[in-house]
């Protein structure tokens, strides 16, 4: 709600305060499906031969994220620990008895409590991956905690591709309308024989282009780009908080006490209170016994 009220606001502003100062929306009107073509179509083949067609894909998919934000919430990060808690429990009572459950995550009873995190490619790998890694004599914290960096760097990386594409088309916009713009005044100079006013049409319809490059750029496409940055950042937190908790169980450290190391590297206003946490971990505790 918060992506459409920013769009409705430059739009009133700029073009309330054009209008405000006297300015006429005809010529804009006139010149903009031209205009809009040459920019907005060389945008779209500069980013196809940057980025190809997995690349564009994955821009369109992730343009959502300015509207709809993080994809993990409060109750997500909630969910987490105590989906970590359970298997780490389990792990150190019964280590064979968690290979069923990390061998074949989609069967188990245990992620099956928690479908979001299940349907997670990402994390489940994360999750498996490493407590597998444990049941192999991997488990050394440094050798882990080095393994997992990697890893999330590399996914980060993956994550921010779209973010740095459409900053990059962001970059290019203005110079693109640039170009348009000197596409019109080549028009006009063709023209130079006419009388003033329609002249003026001309120079107008030219700087239009100019107009557009810069306000789809720095009104549009570069906030669009920042937002997608911000939430796969965001979004981030919640992977790394399965490092926190996993690398602390590698240390020995008390089920609970890792479980609270995860809590505490949560985003503040992502981080379940620890009486709720508390209370979570006590009814699994129940239903085990």
């Amino acid at each position: 709600m918060i992506g459409l009220i920013g769009i409705v606001v430059v739009f009133v502003m700029v073009f309330g305060g054009y209008l405000a100062a006297g300015g006429k929306l005809g010529i804009i009107l006139y010149s903009l499906p031209f205009e809009m073509t040459m920019i907005i179509g060389a945008a779209i083949g500069a980013f196809l031969i940057a980025n190809g067609g997995a690349g564009a894909k994955q821009t369109a998919r992730d343009v959502g994220k300015v509207f709809k934000g993080p994809s993990w919430k409060p109750a997500d990060y909630q969910d987490l620990l105590c989906l970590l808690f359970e298997l780490i429990r389990l792990a150190r009572q019964n280590p064979v008895a968690l290979e069923e459950h990390i061998e074949d995550p989609e069967s188990s009873a245990i992620f099956g409590r928690y479908p979001r995190i299940q349907s997670d490619h990402e994390s489940m790998e994360l999750i498996c991956d490493t407590l597998r890694s444990m049941t192999l004599s991997y488990d050394d914290p440094m050798q882990v905690e080095e393994v997992l960096d990697k890893r999330m760097e590399a996914t980060l990386n993956h994550a921010l591709h779209p973010s740095h594409a459409m900053q990059t088309v962001a970059d290019g916009l203005p110079a693109l309308g640039i170009v348009a713009a000197v596409l019109g005044v080549i028009k006009t100079m063709a023209a130079i024989d006419q009388p003033p006013e329609v002249l003026g049409k001309l120079i107008g319809g030219a700087l239009v282009g100019t107009f557009l490059g810069v306000f789809l750029a720095y009104g549009f496409v570069g906030p669009f780009a920042s937002k997608m940055r911000a939430v796969v950042e965001e979004d981030a937190h919640f992977y790394q908080l399965i490092r926190e908790v996993l690398i602390a169980n590698l240390h020995n450290h008390p089920a609970n006490m890792c479980i609270e190391v995860g809590r505490q590297n949560a985003p503040h206003h992502m981080r379940p209170s620890y009486g709720d946490l508390e209370e979570a971990m006590r009814n699994l505790k129940r239903e085990a016994a």
